[in-house]
C-alpha cells in the first residue's frame, strides 16, 4: 500500500519510462533538426550509394551511422572461382566512399576465389551456412567484422535465408541485392 495520493504510476527507472522519455525526445528533435545536419546526411547516403530514405531509417534505428557493409556472393553475382564482379557492382562498389566492403563467400566459393573476383572489397571471409543455427551464423559474422560494431553494419543479401544473417549478427540491417544495386 502508498502512501495517500500515490496512484500506483510508472515506476521512473524502468525500461517503459525510458523508453517514453526516449520517444518524448526524439519527436521533439524531428521537426527541428538543422538543414545542416540534413545536407550532410544526404551527402553521406550518396557517399553510401543509399537512397537518404534508407540511410535515414538504418541510422534512426541504430543511432548510429553505417561504417561497413557486408555483401553475400550471391548478391554480387560471382557463384563460382573464375568468375568475374558484373560490371554494373564493379562499378557500384568502387564508388563507395568512406565505409568497409566486406565479402561473404557461399560454398562452393571460397573467401579467396571472392577476393579475386571482387577486388574492392577490403575483406571477404566464409559466409555462415543458409541453414546454420542462430549461434554459428553469429560466430561466422563477428569474425567477418572483426572489432567493426555491428549495429554499424549494413548486409546486403539477395536470398531469404541471408536475411536472417541480420537477426544472428545483430547487423544495422538488411537490404536486398536488387534494391541497393538497382536492377
Amino acid at each position: 500500500m502508498g502512501v495517500i495520493g500515490h496512484n500506483r504510476g510508472p515506476e521512473m527507472n524502468g525500461l517503459s519510462w525510458r523508453t517514453q522519455c526516449w520517444r518524448a525526445a526524439r519527436a521533439r528533435l524531428l521537426p527541428t533538426l538543422p538543414i545542416e545536419v540534413v545536407r550532410l546526411r544526404v551527402r553521406r547516403a550518396a557517399q553510401l550509394g543509399l537512397d537518404y530514405k534508407t540511410y535515414a531509417g538504418m541510422r534512426a534505428s541504430t543511432g548510429h551511422d553505417l561504417v561497413a557493409f557486408l555483401f553475400s556472393s550471391n548478391a554480387l553475382r560471382v557463384l563460382r572461382a573464375g568468375q568475374v564482379l558484373p560490371g554494373d557492382r564493379a562499378q557500384k562498389l568502387a564508388a563507395l566512399q568512406g565505409t568497409g566492403l566486406i565479402g561473404l563467400a557461399l560454398p562452393p566459393l571460397q573467401a579467396a576465389d571472392l577476393a579475386r573476383a571482387a577486388p574492392a572489397l577490403t575483406a571477404s571471409h566464409a559466409a555462415p551456412l543458409h541453414l546454420a543455427s542462430f549461434a554459428e551464423a553469429r560466430v561466422r559474422l563477428r569474425m567477418a567484422l572483426g572489432t567493426i560494431p555491428s549495429d554499424t553494419v549494413l548486409l546486403i543479401g539477395d536470398h531469404g535465408l541471408e536475411a536472417e544473417w541480420c537477426a544472428a549478427g545483430r547487423l544495422a540491417g538488411y537490404l536486398p541485392a536488387e534494391r541497393y544495386f538497382g536492377t
